[in-house]
C-alpha cells in the first residue's frame, strides 16, 4: 500500500475513497451477526457512505452544519462518520455512556442540527435532551426506534437514507470533497472532562491525516505493511484516540476493521479476529496482565519458573540488552511459554499501542517479556490526538513514550511542561476562545504535561501538571506513578491518592473483586466486600500490599494511611471517564471527608 498519498490528501473522505477504490471488494468493516461474522467491502462501504451524504443533503443539511453520532462501534459508525464528512457537515462523536445532561450539554453547546442514533435504549437519555434543547430537526435511527413526541425533529429511517443511485451519489460527493481542504473542521471531538464540562475540540482534516501518516510510517518502517492488516476496535470511537488509530489510521493503511463485541467477549474476540494491530488502553492491559498471571499461577511450578525467569529477562532487555547467560532460556521460553501467550491474542500481534492514559512500565514489560511488542503512545484530544509513539527502530524504552511522530515539534518550556506544535494542533475549542487562547500559544500546544526529552529524543512524563501534588512542604509527587503501583498489586484494583497541602500521601483503595473472593473463601469469611472491608485481617491484607509498594517509593510518595471507597469508580457513577481514566474531582468531592479523616488519625 502507497503512503503519500496520506501526505498528499485534501482530507479524510479523499483519503477513504482512494483506498476504496484500490481495494475494490476486498473485506473492509467486520461485525459479529447471529454468531458469525460478517463482512462489508470497501466498495459497498464507499457505495453506502456516499448515498448517505447525498441524502443527509436532501433532508436539509448544508455545509458546516454539525451532526451528532450517538452509537456503539459497528461499521455503521464508520459509515455515517464519513458520510457526514462527506455531506460538507462535521462529525460530532458522543459517548454511549452520556446522559441526559451530557447530551444537552453537546446539542447546546455544538448546535447540532442532526442526530444518528444506533437504538432504542440510546435514544432513551438522547430523547429528553432533544426536546429540552430543540436545536435538532432529524432524528436518525440506525435500528428501528419507538417514534415518540417528538416536538420539533423528525424521525428518519437509515435504510431509506442509503436508497439512490450510488454512481451518481459519488459523483456528487467527489465534486462536493473536492472543495473541502485540509484546514477545515472535520469533527467536534468532546474531551472526556476529567476535570469539568466536556469542551469540544475542532479537529481539522489536516489533523487527523497528520496523525495518520506519522502512524503509518512508523507501522510500515517498522513491522511492515502487509495488504491483509485488521485492527480489532474496542475503544469508543467517539474518543479521538479511537477515532484517529482505530478508523482512520486503518483507512490510511488499507487495513480491515473488525468490531469487538464488549469487554466481557473481548479475550474470544481477539482469537477469533486474529487482529495484527490493536490500540488499547492501559486500563485494558493490566486486566489482561492479571489473567494472564493468574491463569499461568494455577498451572504447576514449571509454569510459574517459566513465568518468573520470562519477566526477569524482559527486566534486563528493558535496562539494556539481554545477558549472555539468558539466552538458552529465552530459546526455551520462546518455543515453551510465549506461542501459548500469542495464541491467546490470535497469533498474528505484531504490536500493541497503549494510549489514552500513561502506561506502568511493570505492564509493558510484561507483555514484551511475553512475546508480544508493546509500544505507548502519547497524546491528547487537542493533537489530534497522537503527539509520540515508541517504536524498535528508535529503541523501546518503557518508561518513555517515544520520540515525536513525523511532523510533530515538541519543546520543553522552563517549568517542565510539554509544548507541541504542527499541523496536528486543534484549531480551538468550539465558541471557547477565551480556553483556546489559553491553550494555544503562538502556534504551541500548551499540553498540561510535565515532562523532559532523553539523550535519544524520546518523551519521558512526569506527571500532568494540573494533577501533582504539592505537599505542605513544597514537595511534588505525581499522583499517577503511586496509583499505578498501587492498582499492579493483586489486592488493589483501583487507587487514587491525595495530599494537596497535607503533611503525607493517603490513598483511597477499591479492593480487587476476585481477589476479594479467594481472600474470604481462604479465611472462611462471606463474600460482602462493605463487610471485609470492616474485618483487620481484611484490612491488614491490604495494608500488606500499600507495604510493599512504599517499599519502592520516595519518602515524599510513601502512602501512610489508606481509606476503602463504597464501590468501584466507574463510568456509570462518573468517578471514571469513558477512556478509563478516573475523575479526580469527582472523587474528592464524594470522599473528601473520609479522605480528610486519614489526617486525624
Amino acid at each position: 500500500m502507497q503512503l503519500a498519498d496520506v501526505d498528499t490528501a485534501n482530507n479524510l473522505v479523499e483519503l477513504f475513497l482512494k483506498r476504496a477504490d484500490q481495494k475494490g471488494d476486498a473485506p473492509f468493516l467486520g461485525a459479529k451477526i447471529d454468531g458469525e461474522w460478517q463482512t462489508i467491502s470497501w466498495q459497498e462501504t464507499a457505495n453506502r457512505v456516499c448515498l448517505l451524504a447525498e441524502n443527509l443533503r436532501k433532508i436539509g443539511l448544508v455545509d458546516g452544519d454539525r451532526v451528532m453520532l450517538v452509537s456503539e462501534n459497528r461499521p455503521e459508525w464508520c459509515i455515517a462518520d464519513l458520510a457526514i464528512m462527506a455531506a460538507g457537515c462535521i462529525s460530532v462523536p458522543t459517548y454511549i455512556t452520556n446522559t441526559e445532561r451530557d447530551h444537552v450539554h453537546i446539542l447546546d453547546n455544538s448546535g447540532a442540527k442532526a442526530v444518528i442514533v444506533s437504538n432504542e435504549k440510546l435514544l432513551k437519555p438522547l430523547h429528553p435532551a432533544l426536546l429540552a434543547t430543540g436545536i435538532a430537526e432529524h432524528v436518525i435511527g440506525i435500528e428501528d426506534l419507538h417514534r415518540q413526541q417528538s416536538g420539533s425533529f423528525d424521525y428518519d429511517s437509515w435504510d431509506a437514507l442509503l436508497e439512490g443511485d450510488s454512481a451518481v451519489a459519488r459523483r456528487a460527493v467527489e465534486e462536493r470533497v473536492a472543495k473541502i481542504g485540509r484546514d477545515e473542521t472535520a469533527c467536534l471531538i468532546y474531551t472526556s472532562g476529567t476535570g469539568g464540562a466536556p469542551r469540544g475540540v475542532m479537529q481539522h482534516h489536516g489533523s487527523i491525516l497528520c496523525n495518520v501518516a506519522g502512524a503509518a510510517e512508523i507501522l510500515a518502517n517498522d513491522f511492515g505493511l502487509d495488504d491483509d492488516e485488521r485492527f480489532l476496535s474496542f475503544l469508543p470511537l467517539s474518543h479521538a484516540y479511537e477515532h484517529s488509530g482505530g478508523q482512520y489510521l486503518p483507512i490510511g493503511a488499507g487495513a480491515e476493521i473488525y468490531y469487538a463485541q464488549g469487554l466481557d467477549k473481548l479475550a474470544s474476540n481477539i482469537e477469533e479476529t486474529r487482529p495484527t494491530i490493536m490500540v488499547v488502553v492501559p486500563r485494558l492491559f493490566e486486566v489482561l496482565r492479571t489473567r494472564i498471571m493468574k491463569q499461568i499461577g494455577q498451572q504447576g511450578k514449571a509454569a510459574n519458573y517459566m513465568m518468573e525467569r520470562a519477566l526477569a529477562i524482559g527486566e534486563h532487555k528493558a535496562n539494556g540488552r539481554m545477558r549472555l547467560r539468558d539466552r538458552p532460556m529465552n530459546l526455551v521460553l520462546e518455543k515453551a511459554l510465549r506461542p501459548k501467550i500469542r495464541q491467546k491474542f490470535g497469533g498474528r500481534i505484531k504490536a500493541m499501542v497503549s494510549g489514552g492514559a500513561p502506561l506502568n512500565p511493570e505492564v509493558g514489560i510484561f507483555f514484551e517479556a511475553m512475546g508480544l511488542t508493546m509500544l505507548q503512545g502519547y497524546g491528547q484530544t487537542e493533537a489530534g490526538p497522537v503527539i509520540s509513539c515508541n517504536r524498535p527502530a528508535a529503541g523501546i524504552a518503557m518508561d518513555t513514550v517515544g520520540p515525536p511522530m513525523k511532523g510533530v515539534e515538541v519543546k520543553i518550556a522552563d517549568d517542565g511542561e510539554i509544548l507541541v506544535r504542527g499541523e496536528l494542533v486543534m484549531h480551538g475549542y468550539w465558541q471557547n476562545e477565551s480556553e483556546t487562547k489559553k491553550t494555544v500559544q503562538d502556534g504551541w500546544l500548551h499540553t498540561g504535561d510535565i515532562g523532559h526529552l532523553d539523550d535519544k529524543g524520546r518523551i519521558k512524563i512526569t506527571d500532568r501538571k494540573k494533577d501533582m501534588i504539592v505537599n505542605d512542604k513544597g514537595d511534588n509527587v505525581a499522583p499517577q506513578k503511586v496509583e499505578g503501583m498501587l492498582t499492579l498489586q493483586p489486592e488493589i484494583a483501583q487507587a487514587m491518592v491525595a495530599g494537596e497541602q497535607r503533611p503525607y500521601i493517603v490513598g483511597l483503595i477499591v479492593p480487587d473483586a476476585e481477589w476479594a473472593v479467594d481472600w474470604a473463601r481462604a479465611n472462611d469469611e462471606k463474600f460482602d466486600i462493605a463487610q471485609l472491608q470492616d474485618l483487620p485481617v481484611f484490612r491488614s491484607a491490604i495494608s500488606d500490599a500499600v507495604a510493599r509498594v512504599n517499599k519502592d517509593l520516595s519518602v515524599v510518595e510513601k502512602v501512610r494511611q489508606f481509606a476503602f471507597a463504597d464501590e468501584a469508580f466507574t463510568i456509570e457513577n462518573e468517578e471514571m471517564t469513558p477512556s478509563m481514566k478516573i475523575r479526580r474531582h469527582k472523587i474528592r468531592e464524594r470522599y473528601q471527608e473520609r479522605l480528610d479523616g486519614l489526617y486525624r488519625r
